[in-house]
């Protein structure tokens, strides 16, 4: 006989521990030495297409949700975009981590609650930077602070604090990175994000002390995923590249159309292969 009974909604208890458990799912993909592979989505599409794709874990990137948007990147924007970003791709069977910049708050429970509503969405994994949109980098203690308040307020998430050290051109970048690094492990921080390291041996050196696992962006001519595993990196994000390369592409196959290039664009996903990533 069929039970037509109505299946009860999981309890916040249960939904609390499945998000604990891709939480946990997630972190496990950080091993030095095997580093993950992130690659970072701007959208829906992208998001989806790269879970098909069979990564487990996507990225967001704050240039292309930024720039998708008409707005600038990296000055605190994107607070909205970045959470309804997070909202539509809550149903992508991928493990999610957010590019939130600063935090889009200098308040750390004001970023704190923030985090809490990704994580409410299925967020497993947030980045935190401390480089700031009058090109300094913030107050190591202010962003120590945010990270004990995100930790307090979510603590299965996987805080990812990244230091600018390099990008925003620091006279001596290593020493003030690895003193970055510290402050912000010892805060609570998951994993440390160093863009912008110049060579393979620093990239090691960083690997060997930061005390956390590391994550280096991924640059063209730069070393490969083999290459930093054996430095001892655990993650390697592809950043704003996918966005940028996606806008070269559409540049290239018009520029191609134009000059009467008969096979312009015959690489690309078909309409079909496309419309299938649509959410149901």
């Amino acid at each position: 006989m069929t039970d037509d009974r109505e299946v009860p909604a999981p309890t916040t208890d249960t939904a609390a521990r499945g998000h604990a458990e891709r939480c946990a799912a997630f972190r496990a993909l950080h091993v030095p030495g095997r580093p993950l592979l992130l690659p970072n989505a701007w959208d829906h599409a992208s998001a989806a297409a790269l879970a098909a794709r069979g990564h487990p874990a996507v990225g967001t990137t704050s240039l292309g949700v930024a720039a998708a948007a008409g707005l600038p990147d990296g000055v605190g924007a994107t607070r909205e975009e970045t959470l309804g970003l997070a909202r539509l791709l809550r149903d992508v069977p991928v493990l999610l981590t957010v590019d939130v910049e600063g935090g889009f708050d200098d308040d750390p429970a004001q970023v704190a609650a923030y985090v809490a509503e990704l994580a409410g969405v299925g967020v497993v994994g947030v980045n935190l930077e401390d480089g700031r949109a009058d090109g300094g980098l913030a107050d190591p203690a202010l962003v120590a602070a945010t990270i004990r308040a995100v930790k307090v307020a979510v603590p299965a998430l996987f805080v990812n604090a990244r230091t600018d050290a390099w990008w925003l051109g620091v006279p001596e970048p290593l020493p003030e990175a690895l003193r970055r690094a510290r402050t912000f492990r010892e805060a609570g921080a998951d994993g440390i994000f160093v863009p912008g390291v110049p060579d393979p041996e620093t990239v090691g050196l960083l690997a060997a002390e930061v005390g956390a696992p590391l994550n280096v962006l991924y640059r063209p001519g730069g070393p490969g995923l083999a290459e930093l595993g054996r430095l001892g990196v655990a993650r390697v994000s592809t950043g704003s590249l996918p966005y940028r390369a996606a806008l070269g592409a559409a540049l290239a196959v018009v520029d191609a159309v134009a000059a009467g290039d008969a096979g312009a664009g015959s690489a690309a996903p078909s309409y079909a292969e496309v419309q299938g990533l649509a959410v149901r």
